[in-house]
């Protein structure tokens, strides 16, 4: 309880303070805020200045963090969050800028005890500690432009939102209402993009949320944020239900 307020009132005064007068030039480099209404914009700064000051950026592999990188990351992972009243990604403590993609393990359960480790290129990844690894240049690259339907910051922390109740199994904070609707409509789009997978046949949604529940989330997530108007086209129902969970419809942003 004191926590809370302590954390209330020091987010408070860091409100009051206002955005420092270096951001907005940042902000203007991103395509995707550039996108935004004016109204989206300025509910954007003050949970993007909570933000970049609760979470630390760090640099590895010789990339010196700067002001453009936390204030870019930062933004991309706050459009998530506008339809959340209140909510700054609190369990992700640490943000790791990497120059670009790099190597991680993977681990393949083959049944009973026997699990398969791999070492493959990655550009992001999002981990129950609530840290999150990403590649800069890919994301330097993608803020270019929008429409591509792809988008690693989207990606890694809809990872993040999906294991806010625990796994990261493709369900997140749904509610209650939402519920079976949800269930419904992610198995039967997820079952889609499997099959059409399997026959190697070309579809709005990026094969590689195919491998699993939880990165078809991922991959929707993106869709709904970067291709809303082909989204609500051609998977109106997933567009439905994205749409109740993030309580935005992207798709107006493109009108």
């Amino acid at each position: 309880m004191v926590f809370t307020w302590l954390k209330n009132r020091r987010r408070k005064k860091l409100l009051a303070l206002g955005v420092p007068d270096s951001w907005p030039k940042v902000l203007q480099s991103v395509a995707q805020y550039r996108l935004l209404p004016a109204s989206e914009r300025d509910k954007l700064l003050p949970v993007l200045r909570v933000f970049v000051a609760e979470k630390s950026f760090v640099g590895t592999e010789g990339l010196s963090v700067t002001e453009e990188m936390c204030v870019t990351v930062g933004a991309l992972a706050c459009i998530l969050i506008l339809g959340k009243e209140d909510f700054y990604f609190d369990k992700v403590a640490t943000v790791l800028l990497t120059p670009k993609e790099f190597r991680a393990e993977e681990r393949h359960d083959l049944g009973g005890e026997a699990t398969l480790v791999e070492e493959s290129e990655h550009l992001g990844e999002a981990y129950q500690d609530g840290l999150v690894r990403l590649s800069w240049a890919d994301i330097r690259h993608e803020v270019e432009e929008v429409g591509r339907g792809c988008n690693l910051v989207y990606h890694e922390f809809a990872h993040q939102l999906d294991m806010l109740n625990g796994d990261m199994d493709g369900v997140p904070d749904v509610p209650r209402a939402l519920q079976s609707r949800w269930q419904d409509t992610m198995a039967r789009e997820y079952e889609r993009l499997c099959d059409a997978a399997d026959h190697n046949r070309p579809t709005l949604l990026d094969h590689y949320g195919a491998n699993s529940e939880a990165e078809f989330f991922a991959v929707a997530t993106e869709c709904f944020f970067d291709q809303p108007v082909e989204m609500r086209h051609r998977h109106p129902d997933l567009y439905a239900v994205l749409s109740e969970y993030y309580r935005q419809d992207p798709a107006k942003w493109f009108s």
